[in-house]
Parts: structure tokens; sequence; C-alpha cells
């Protein structure tokens, strides 16, 4: 296949999907996969529409929190990153070679990714917020050469040794560093020095690891790149929109929803940079520019519904949620303001978006939704390793493969093949299916815990608690108990206005009482901070260690009558 039958076969089918974009079975019956030999998403894709754009569309839009503003258009983005891509080869980085790139949400973090794509670089993505404990571990495990980072995060690095090349993005480079602005000076015109093939590896993950070591996840230049391409049709882009994604630098999603879904789609990515958190004043940005897109997970829509959304005059067309499950009570409180669904979505870094509720489709309360276009779905039963119609271990056919799901663990073959065994990737998340084939989450295999013999879901507890007006966030772990096992025990984080005390703790078990199954009921409490990954994931792995070693802050509903 040639690169231009290449691009071609990839336009077709981001097209298709754009013609389908509100008619989901016709989506899902339609689409196939393109499969490209040779495939460079910088230079074949990106490149080619920067120059279908006009000069002035937007391919990037910064606002700081002081309200100043920068805009870059796709053709100026397109020649930036030809000069990183000039310059950084210049400064010894090939093909293959493993960058660490630890950048906020500033011009240079699009300019740099899209140079390494050219280069056929591996990207490392970290978060600023990683120490030298956890950067030591990414540069010797990750084989890094080459890191890119602030120049306030550089001093994190004397502490990690390495020849690595060390690159430094901001004024006042340190000593030893190259300065990252010096790019601005190379020539635009960007020749590769070979091709570009699908299966070469693109970018390398490690996971937040709630529960073990972090895993190193491996993608390639198809399977992110040509993987979102189901990405971009449940967040319902179209060219021209601007999408706004509140996730951090270095975690997947801000790849899916600020690099690859939204430029598959010649849409603008919208990025508003905060120090804390400020529901009025986010609106207020989504108003002055005029947001049409809007993907945030739970974390963030639990502290919008706190706030007067009503403050928003102009509502997105469409608004999705994704990294934990979504609980149904919030989706209502905006659909009541701003007359729009929250449409839940599943991924994982190991993959793109698996399944969602896709525009135009029927949502139902609490469901993540069906399958993606390309994605064929397995439950697979945790015990027996059956396949089951009602509930299991949400699993990935790879018979075919779809395009979106990873080459596999780098440097761990055991547990790559324990993912992929018998033709499925197994997620370790546990979903029940509906007759319509609804898929809803039911929690991670190792959160799933029994009561009485009961089996126990914490999602399903914490959405019930969430309803109440006193809960910001929950978290439900066992509680060791002599009678039945263990009982459902809730982490909270109160909503303001609340105080931790008895009274509060008598308002949440009546509620429990009323909105529960008797087995289901929560049987303790505890006001905490709920402990979470820099990626914003709640630790329950953390929770159930607390509860287990014993704890002298929890209320019990016994003891409260």
């Amino acid at each position: 296949m040639t690169e231009n039958s290449a691009t071609d076969s990839f336009l077709d089918a981001r097209d298709f999907l754009l013609a389908h974009g509100r008619d989901y079975d016709a989506a899902r019956a339609g689409f196939t996969w393109p499969r490209p030999e040779r495939f460079n998403w910088a230079l074949d894709w990106f490149d080619r529409l920067a120059d279908r754009s006009s000069h002035t569309a937007e391919a990037l839009r910064i606002v700081e929190e002081d309200g100043s503003s920068e805009g870059v258009s796709f053709a100026e983005l397109a020649a930036r990153s030809g000069s990183a891509a000039n310059w950084l080869r210049a400064q010894g980085v090939a093909a293959g070679d493993r960058i660490l790139v630890m950048l906020g949400n500033q011009r240079e973090l699009w300019e740099v990714m899209l140079a390494a794509i050219k280069l056929r670089a591996v990207v490392i993505p970290a978060t600023p917020l990683l120490g030298p404990a956890d950067l030591r571990d990414r540069v010797e495990r990750g084989r890094v050469r080459h890191v890119i980072a602030r120049t306030e995060d550089t001093a994190k690095f004397a502490e990690v040794p390495g020849t690595y090349t060390r690159i430094a993005a901001g004024a006042d480079v340190p000593t030893g560093w190259r300065r990252l602005a010096d790019l601005y000076e190379a020539d635009p015109a960007f020749t590769p020095d070979g091709e570009t093939l699908a299966t070469d590896p693109l970018m390398l993950y490690f996971t937040s690891g709630t529960t073990a070591r972090p895993k190193l996840v491996e993608h390639t230049h198809a399977s992110y790149p040509i993987g979102h391409l189901s990405t971009m049709y449940w967040l319902g882009l179209r060219p021209g929109d601007v999408h706004l994604n509140i996730a951090s630098p270095g975690w997947a999603k801000h790849a899916w929803s600020n690099l690859f879904a939204p430029w598959n789609a010649g849409a603008t990515v919208f990025v508003y940079n905060y120090t804390r958190f400020d529901a009025e004043r986010l609106m207020a940005e989504m108003d002055r520019h005029g947001v049409t897109t809007f993907c945030a997970p739970p974390t963030v829509w639990r502290m919008l519904i706190q706030s007067d959304l009503a403050k928003l005059q102009a509502p997105p067309r469409e608004c999705v949620a994704a990294g934990e499950p979504l609980n149904p009570e919030v989706i209502e409180k905006v659909r009541e303001a701003w007359g729009v669904t929250i449409r839940d979505g599943f991924g994982q870094t190991e993959t793109t978006l698996q399944v969602g509720n896709f525009p135009g489709a029927v949502v139902k309360p609490g469901s993540m939704g069906r399958p993606a276009p390309g994605y064929e779905i397995v439950l697979l039963d945790p015990v027996t390793g059956k396949v089951s119609a009602d509930e299991g271990e949400v699993c990935v056919d790879l018979g075919p493969r779809p395009a979106g799901v990873m080459t596999g663990y780098r440097d761990d073959e055991e547990r790559t093949a324990e993912a992929m065994a018998d033709g499925l990737y197994r997620t370790g998340d546990i979903a029940s299916r509906d007759a319509d084939g609804y898929l809803t989450y039911v929690g991670r295999a190792d959160d799933v815990f029994k009561a009485s013999d009961y089996k126990i879901s914490p999602f399903e507890l914490e959405s019930a608690l969430l309803e109440h007006e006193a809960v910001a966030e929950a978290a439900v772990v066992p509680a060791p108990d002599p009678l039945r096992l263990a009982v459902p025990k809730a982490y909270v984080a109160l909503a303001a206005g609340w105080e931790p005390g008895p009274e509060t703790a008598r308002a949440l078990f009546a509620h429990s009482r009323a909105v529960l199954s008797p087995y289901k009921r929560i049987r303790r409490i505890e006001f905490a901070d709920l402990p979470k990954t820099v990626s914003g994931k709640i630790r329950r792995v953390e929770l159930r260690e607390l509860t287990a070693a014993g704890s002298g802050a929890e209320y019990d509903e016994a003891d409260l009558g």
C-alpha cells in the first residue's frame, strides 16, 4: 500500500464515521479498520490536514488562568513541528529512541509530540507531578535516551542517573540542559530519513499503578492514531468543533482527547490551564471560546454539579465522561441544567474507546453503553473462564484484532500472554449485559467482594450514596465482620456545608436503608479525603488496607441506632 493510499484509507474510515455520527447501528455495521502497512500520522495525516485547512483554522487554543490566550493554526503547527523534528534530530534523536516528555499544557507539548512522530521516536509521556523516584523507574525501565522537561522540573533529574540528553522548555535553562526554544531557528521543511511501519512502536505508557508496579503499555503508529477513530466517534466530534478535554499531560486520556481524536476530526483542541478548579470560571471560558464538545472525568463532573450550572449560557452540544464510571445522579443534574445528556464511555490505557454511549443512541441510566464500531466485546465468567451472556470480565475479541489494542506490556512476556490468552484481551473489569446489548460497569475484578455470601459492587453502593446532598465523593470497600465475613464500609468526602460527625453519619445510614436492599446497606462510614493516583483514580486498594488494619474514626450503624 503506497503512502497516499494509506492516508486515503484512513480518511475513508474517518469520513465514514463522521457521516454516520448519529447512527450507531449503521456505523457499527459498516465500519472497518484501515490497516496500512506504512503510516505516519503526523506526516501522512496532520500535515495533509494542515494543507487542506484554511490558513487561520485553529488546531490549538490555550487559555491561561489570567485570561490570556494563544491560538495556533494547523499550518503553523505543521511548520513548527517540522522545525522541532529537524532540531531534535540535530540533538541526536533518532528513530526508535525513547524520549521521556514531561511538559505541561503548553504549546511545546504538541510541537514535540508531532515532531517525535515524524522522527519515528518513541514517546514516554510523564506527568510533571512525578517525583525523582518515579522518574528513576521510568528512565531505567523505559531505557530513556532523551528527556524533555519544563525548566521548573529539571532539578528532579539531579537524582535520576543516566547519560540521556537533557532538554528544557522555558527560561533560565540550567547548566547541562539544552534550550528547547532553539527549535524555532531550525528549518520547518522536514524530510523523513526512512519509512514508518504501522507496527513500529510510537508510545510507551506507564500505567497509574493503583494496585501494583506500573506496567509499560506499548502502542504503535496504528494503535493510537488510527485506533482513536473509535474515540473520535464516541466524542461526537465534527470538523471545526472546539473540544475541551480536562486531563493532565502524561496520561493516556490526554493523548486520547487532546491530540489524536480531535485532530482526526479536524477539530480545535481547547485547553484551560488552572491551578485551582473554579467551576464558574471554567464555564465562563467555555462560553467565551465557544466550546462545542466537552469531556471530563467523574471527579470534575461531581465538582461541577456543586456549582450553579446555569452560569453556562451556551452548553456544549456533546458532553462525555471517562476514566471511571459516572454515577447516574450526576448525569441527571447536568441534563436538568443544560439539556444535554452526559454520555459515559469505557476504555483503558491499553486500548482506545471500547464501549460507549454514542451520539444519537438511547442512553440507559447507569450503563456505559455498547461496543464501539470496530470492537467486539465478550464477557468471561471470572471463575469458570467461560463466555457469559449476562455478566463477566470485559474482554476484547482479537479475531480480528481492533486497531486500537496495544501491542502488549513491554519487556513482560508473561503478563502480556496472560492478558491476551485465547484470542481475547482481558481488561480486568467486570460488567453486566442486558437484552439490548448495553453493558453496565460492576467494578474491577479485585474490587468486587462478598458480604453474607452476596456479591457486592462498590460502584452501585457509591452511586446510591452520591444521591444524598451531603456526599461529594464516596468509595466503598469491605470491612471485616465476624458474622457476615465482610460488610460494606463507605469512605465519604462531604459536600460544602456538611460537617463530619454522628448526625451526618445517621443521615447517610438512613439514606442507605431507604435506597438499598438490606444485604447491600452501608454498615460503616468514615469521613475522609479519598486517596487517589496522580491521574485522579480512587485508590481503593489503599482504603482496603486501611480498613483491614482497623480504624477508630469510623461510625457503625449498629452503634448509632
